[in-house]
């Protein structure tokens, strides 16, 4: 079977409009991204205020009934019209994940195991259902935090709040933290970490779906590779958290200040960025 998307631009006040009006003209899916429903960083974002809103169609008639119905709702809406490409995604996979050397890590997929660095300590993460592979800026640029504070501070407790695969965790760990602790509400993902952690031999890790009031005490380093949204709504949560230093990821650069305002809020103060690209990393330290 073949499929065609209609992926349409639209200000955030009509997107439930436009996605009416694509399930009406015979939709088989719709994948919506705005401020509260964000993709994987490595596809298209819209722009603020604004809502992509994309339906996939089998049938050509359905596509012309879509893009004639956005048309006359709005019609200075951008509209493009692409056939989908079919995929072996097992092949594709393999494709798009690279490994990553940060400090004195080395993070790759099992197949480059023969290719991993002796000199480097390295971590195995198998792309599945869970973000974090190391090869996305955000992740690389959390990495390089936990390098060095990990040399600075050896021992440390560390919280990795949003874990995914755990590779942050898997790192602290790899580099001598004590207590690391990661949380994730997706149960998915738990369970994948913990599939992770014991193929990379670890042991000791706390890997768990439990909310951060079920956590105790307080961590030396705080992670929080999360969307920005996210990330300002969990603040009254996240900051009483960290004992020395937060670092978070996830977040795009137009959005850093947003961040840093609500976290200033809880008594954090700012503590450097680092940048790759469109991604910043911000770091914050408890008030002295």
């Amino acid at each position: 079977m073949s499929w065609v998307s209609v992926t349409v631009d639209v200000p955030e006040a009509e997107s439930e409009w436009i996605q009416t009006l694509l399930t009406e003209a015979g939709a088989s899916g719709l994948e919506v991204r705005d401020a509260t429903n964000l993709s994987l960083p490595s596809v298209r974002a819209p722009a603020k205020g604004e809502a992509i809103v994309i339906g996939f169609y089998d049938d050509q008639a359905n596509v012309d009934e879509a893009v004639a119905a956005v048309k006359a709702h709005l019609p200075s809406a951008p509209v493009l019209v692409e056939a989908v490409v079919e995929q072996d995604w097992s092949v594709s996979w393999r494709e798009r994940i690279k490994s990553v050397s940060v400090g004195r890590l080395w993070v790759g997929p099992p197949w480059e195991k023969p290719n991993a660095p002796a000199d480097k300590v390295c971590l195995f993460i198998e792309p599945k259902m869970a973000f974090g592979t190391g090869d996305h800026p955000t992740t690389s640029l959390c990495l390089a935090a936990v390098d060095a504070y990990l040399a600075a501070h050896p021992g440390c407790s560390v919280l990795d709040v949003g874990t995914g695969t755990g590779v942050l965790a898997f790192a602290a760990k790899k580099l001598g933290s004590g207590r690391t602790v990661g949380v994730d509400n997706d149960p998915v993902s738990v369970e994948l970490a913990k599939e992770c952690a014991e193929e990379n031999g670890l042991s000791g890790l706390e890997l768990s779906g439990k909310t951060l009031r079920h956590i105790d005490g307080v961590f030396d380093l705080v992670l929080a590779n999360i969307l920005a949204n996210t990330l300002i709504e969990l603040a009254p949560l996240i900051a009483p958290k960290v004992k020395d230093r937060l670092v978070m990821a996830g977040v795009l650069v137009h959005q850093a200040d947003e961040v840093k305002q609500a976290y200033r809020a809880q008594g954090l103060e700012t503590a450097g960025d680092a940048v790759e690209g469109e991604w910043i990393r911000i770091d914050m330290v408890r008030g002295r």
